[in-house]
């Protein structure tokens, strides 16, 4: 094969696994590998820039930096679309259709989930993309072709094996950064000293925004497209013809797009997606409901501003105001002391939010939050609670600013915080809250597991005395429970038979529940797997030996050593196992039945809970997902499974019932 063969080859592999990664969602190569090829290619080029094509996945980034952006007219105009706040105006939009059309035909819907991103437009010209631009305001945009080059989920020439590229194409689409990515981003500015977004569109805008496009290439995006601009050459009767189309032609389209039968169908899904929106991996205010019919569309024509024949509706708010009434110090398990602000209890995502953590003295700082002030929360990725900023027009004249003390609130022992940190810790390892949140910890859900052995009960144990550390939950009887406070007979039975049953436990489980910092759920099951399940061997484990194990980095290394260094922490764990502790067996290397195997589980399972179901099938070296997609390889599924049955039929995936599940063990 000669050169050229060569580069053209690579061009069209570097093609094909961007096609699976980001339209299909089924990657066959890891990231590492693709930039193993992309910098064969590159050298290649750079030898023979002869061979040097627009289109190859080498010029994606390499333009100067611009002095400032030019403008493209969109030929046709990128219209805004009216809002339905309530499942009431969707059902008037439908209503104006119906009358418009004066006809009783059952009208079909297209429902897209509103991504909270930047919207673009993309155009090609002969399967070539030639430009592309912001919405601007609607009639002309920003020319940021450069930076549109950058994202690899655009295909800078359409694939043509199913069906020819159009003389022209243009499509709009939603530039946006995931939950995930933007997570990792914020990390990466804020260890960089550089300040953080506020928010993942946010970031997508000013990342788009860049006059030079190799400081967008760094940037996370992704894009979704979901519309028609102008058109020549191709013919579509509907719109969901249309968008899969698109997938053919290798522009990632979102695989949460439904077409429905009816208004009714329509606004089942919208609401189906606002209880799944906090699961999605990208944000999302909305959906979009579009008549699919385009002759229908036509009919229908536009107003001024926006088409008759689609609308969005909007989910409830997730950003809200309130005032910061107080700030308080917390003292967490690790003696960490945070600041929390006490708010003026408000809605926030469906759930109220009165408590918000404000993390450490730099943070409060840098956002210059005061006592007082009225500030904007939002739940980060629609979870937890954070500040997002101090609304400081409303800020009266005596508000007061924080400053941390150096004393521990709860024991009153001197605070340190550690050098290269920015979090302050009470070093008393007999502080009562330390205690108790540690206790909290080791009985929780995903540790220990003993249930009934809640927060105010644990407050109790602690104040009297009865419990120091948690081996001594395994010298509880049932007579001292039922002396304490709401703790009937049977109750204080049912603790300590919680107590007992936790006894038979998991390596994992158990390391997880010692609160190790720096180890968490995923930390407990890399070290299982290294050690075997054999914890004499974890807990002789040096430095060396500890860092030599993949993902355990000298940070984790030196947590470790350093727990296992104090004898008090040895002799605690080693009462436990006196006291009747054992953990399982670890699946060896020749019983990994479900290596890289994926499940999904739904429904009601009977004979065992969803947590013992994944833990089974990551003993057994698989993966379980919260999702469905052409990824998984078995869905497990119990009495009244919803959504994901279905689309597990849809894509052909083996569907097992529990017991087919538990027959494969056997």
């Amino acid at each position: 094969m000669n050169i050229q063969d060569t580069i053209n080859t690579l061009r069209k592999e570097l093609n094909d696994h961007n096609y699976r990664y980001y339209v299909l969602d089924d990657p066959i190569i890891s990231d590492a590998e693709y930039d193993h090829l992309l910098r064969e290619l590159q050298a290649l080029e750079k030898e023979h820039p002869e061979y040097i094509a627009a289109d190859s996945p080498t010029q994606r980034v390499g333009a100067q930096p611009l002095e400032a952006f030019g403008t493209i007219e969109h030929r046709i105009p990128m219209m805004s679309l009216a809002n339905a706040m309530s499942t009431d105006e969707i059902l008037a939009f439908h209503d104006q259709i119906m009358r418009r059309l004066d006809d009783t035909r059952q009208i079909e819907y297209v429902v897209e989930p509103k991504l909270d991103g930047l919207a673009v437009e993309l155009v090609y010209e002969n399967g070539q993309f030639v430009n592309g631009s912001t919405r601007g305001d609607g009639i002309t945009g920003e020319h940021i072709t450069q930076n549109l080059k950058t994202i690899r989920g655009i295909p800078l020439s359409l694939r043509t094996e199913s069906l020819p590229a159009p003389k022209l194409l243009e499509v709009r689409g939603e530039v946006f950064i995931r939950k995930n990515d933007f997570e990792k981003l914020n990390n990466q500015r804020e260890a960089a000293g550089e300040p953080v977004f506020a928010n993942p569109r946010n970031a997508a805008a000013g990342s788009l925004r860049q006059l030079d496009s190799s400081i967008t290439a760094t940037r996370p995006l992704s894009i979704f497209c979901y519309q028609a601009g102008a058109l020549e050459g191709v013919r579509f009767t509907s719109h969901i013809e249309f968008l899969s189309t698109l997938k053919d032609w290798g522009l990632p389209v979102n695989p949460e797009i439904k077409k429905v039968n009816n208004i009714e169908e329509a606004i089942s899904t919208h609401n189906e997606l606002e209880t799944r929106r906090n699961s999605l991996p990208y944000e999302i205010d909305g959906s979009v409901i579009k008549v699919n019919d385009y002759a229908l569309q036509e009919e229908l024509g536009v107003r001024s501003r926006s088409p008759r024949w689609a609308i969005a509706g909007k989910f409830k708010a997730q950003q809200e105001t309130t005032l910061i009434k107080d700030i308080v110090l917390s003292v967490g398990r690790t003696g960490a002391v945070t600041p929390v602000a006490k708010l003026k209890p408000v809605h926030v995502g469906g759930v109220i939010v009165s408590n918000v953590t404000l993390h450490n003295q730099d943070e409060i700082n840098r956002k210059d939050i005061r006592i007082d002030d009225t500030v904007l929360i939002q739940r980060a990725g629609d979870v937890i609670p954070q500040v997002v900023k101090v609304i400081t027009e409303k800020r009266p004249l005596n508000s007061r600013p924080f400053q941390m003390t150096n004393e521990c609130p709860e024991c009153g022992h001197e605070v340190h915080t550690p050098e290269g940190e920015v979090v302050a810790r009470c070093q008393n390892l007999s502080c009562p809250a330390q205690v108790k949140r540690r206790i909290e910890h080791f009985v929780s859900k995903n540790a220990m597991d003993i249930d009934g052995m809640g927060e105010k009960l644990i407050d109790q144990l602690v104040e009297k005395k009865l419990v120091h550390s948690f081996d001594d939950l395994y010298r509880l009887t049932a007579d001292q429970l039922a002396e304490l406070d709401r703790m009937a007979e049977k109750s204080a039975d049912n603790v300590i038979h919680a107590i007992e049953k936790s006894k038979q436990t998991t390596f994992r489980r158990f390391v997880h529940a010692l609160g190790i910092r720096n180890v968490g759920e995923h930390g407990a099951k890399v070290l299982e797997k290294s050690f075997n399940g054999d914890m004499s061997k974890f807990m002789a484990a040096n430095i060396e030996g500890l860092e030599a194990i993949d993902e355990v980095g000298p940070i984790v290394a030196d947590t470790i050593v350093n727990f296992w260094s104090d004898e008090n922490n040895v002799t605690i764990v080693n009462n436990c196992f006196g006291m009747g502790v054992s953990l399982e067996k670890t699946i060896n290397a020749g019983e990994q039945i479900f290596t890289d195997k994926i499940f999904v589980f739904t429904g009601a399972l009977e004979s065992i809970t969803r947590n013992e179901a994944k833990e089974i099938v990551e003993s057994f070296g698989g993966r379980a997902a919260g999702s469905v997609s052409s990824k998984t390889d078995y869905v497990v599924a119990g009495p009244v499974a919803g959504s994901k049955l279905k689309k597990a039929g849809e894509l052909g995936i083996t569907i097992l019932s529990e017991k087919e599940f538990l027959d494969m063990l056997k």
